[in-house]
């Protein structure tokens, strides 16, 4: 079986693997600006009064204009992915009767092509050089063109915004994490249809199946900065944009021992905590964001320095010396496809 194709059917692999960096180079990173339409983002859009709360509450045009044009300076490619329904989506396919949010988008006439709401938000206007997705007629923006566009860019690295947090981000997050690109999630430039939703979203979701949940701000920031590596009085952050504590110490790994950083007891830990340093997926200037949520921190056997060994240990057994994948029991096909 050919790597791909392992890959398709057991899970993507890493597409960062092997480069240690802790910024976004402009030319491996994409930004997704998802369903940047009126019926989501103007007064009188469709859904306006679902989610106008969240869009109000964190200025999500302004962020997302913010984000846009600041991609387009760096040289990051933005990529747009509205939603369109014919009749012939309602008529032939049935979509409305597929899921919850398809008949709520039916019933509500919400994202009809051509017209005044499904279409771009007067600050949020693509350009020549921007990317226009095909319609997404769910939740998944990666059952569009997407993958493709992505393939031909050489992206690695993904950063989603737009709407909804629940829905369309968090979906389209999830599959691309499963391919194998690195997820970032922009906070402030995504909304909801509530309040709710967006938290658990932002909290409790984004932090364990992408690897940052950034401000706009922040994500720009660290684009093609210049590799850094954590430094004594660093703030850290978990990947769910929570302060875990500060730098006391870091180790550097020597071939044998892992590298590590140490954080002091505090109001987090209570216990001198030892950070790998592959757990580090951002550093920015004075702060390193890890990709474990502060919320899951305290659960981590971190209570010693990593040594060849532990790390060993966590890696498992190689392939060869397994006779069962299940302990028992194996997939009911052949073990070499796996």
């Amino acid at each position: 079986m050919t790597p791909d194709a392992h890959d398709s059917r057991c899970g993507g692999t890493y597409r960062s693997k092997g480069r240690p960096g802790h910024s976004f180079v402009s030319e491996q990173t994409a930004l997704l600006v998802i369903d940047p339409v009126n019926d989501f983002l103007s007064e009188g859009g469709a859904d306006w009064d679902m989610a106008r709360s969240t869009v109000l509450k964190h200025d999500v045009v302004g962020h997302l204009s913010h984000a846009i044009e600041g991609a387009r300076q760096r040289g990051i490619q933005v990529l747009f992915a509205p939603m369109a329904y014919t009749a012939e989506d309602y008529e032939n396919e049935e979509l409305q009767r597929r899921s919850g949010i398809n008949r709520m988008m039916f019933e509500r006439k919400m994202f009809l092509a051509g017209s005044w709401g499904a279409d771009f938000h007067p600050d949020l206007q693509p350009l020549d050089d921007d990317v226009i997705l095909l319609p997404h007629k769910g939740v998944d923006v990666f059952e569009t063109d997407l993958p493709d566009h992505l393939e031909r860019l050489g992206t690695t690295h993904l950063v989603i915004s737009g709407m909804t947090a629940n829905l369309c981000c968090e979906s389209t997050g999830r599959h691309a994490m499963e391919h194998g690109y690195d997820v970032t999630f922009l906070r402030d430039a995504i909304g909801a249809d509530t309040l709710a939703a967006y938290e658990a979203s932002i909290r409790l979701n984004y932090p364990l199946i992408g690897n940052a949940v950034l401000e706009v701000a922040e994500f720009l920031a660290a684009v093609d900065t210049a590799e850094a590596r954590p430094n004594k009085g660093d703030t850290v952050f978990g990947s769910d944009h929570l302060k875990m504590g500060t730098v006391e110490e870091v180790v550097e790994g020597d071939g044998e021992r892992p590298g590590y950083m140490v954080v002091p007891r505090g109001l987090v830990f209570e216990r001198e905590t030892f950070i790998p340093l592959d757990a580090i997926v951002k550093v920015g200037e004075g702060e390193v964001c890890v990709n474990v949520p502060r919320l899951f921190v305290a659960k981590m056997p971190w209570d010693e320095p990593p040594t060849s060994a532990t790390r060993q240990a966590k890696l498992g057994p190689p392939r060869e010396q397994v006779a069962n994948l299940y302990g028992s029991r194996s997939p009911s096909t052949d073990q070499s496809q796996v």
